[in-house]
């Protein structure tokens, strides 16, 4: 018994021949199986993109200007200082990545009063 899980081990047999195929077989097994029986944690991140384009454009410096539409922003103006700048994070995080800083944000109106889109500066 034991020379046979020695030459497993090791991997003697010839290509062809039953102890092969088994072992063949066995990894196989486990590279299709295994994924359903384990939660590896290697699941896509689901993004949101925004449903209107967004326009990118260099501030001269370091940093880039984000225009997003104020319809795909899911906070109102009024809100939180944080939450403002955590949600508009999250939209310009498609475009600008990971680790994106928002600097400052400004909130164009149409005459109406009404919100058309955030200008924001960020940097990464």
């Amino acid at each position: 018994m034991s020379r046979i899980l020695k030459s497993y081990f090791y991997w003697t047999y010839s290509r062809g021949s039953f102890h092969y195929d088994v072992m063949v077989t066995l990894i196989l097994a486990f590279i299709f199986i295994t994924p359903h029986l384990w939660d590896y944690g290697d699941k896509p991140a689901v993004l949101n993109f925004p449903t209107h384009p967004i326009s990118v454009m260099s501030d001269g410096g370091r940093g880039l200007i984000i225009t997003v539409q104020a319809s795909d922003i899911p906070v109102a103006a009024a809100a939180p200082a944080a939450e403002v700048k955590r949600a508009l994070r999250k939209a310009v995080e498609p475009v600008a990545g990971d680790s994106v800083f928002v600097e400052r944000w400004e909130l164009t109106r149409d005459t109406n009063g009404n919100p058309v889109s955030w200008k924001v500066w960020a940097h990464r």
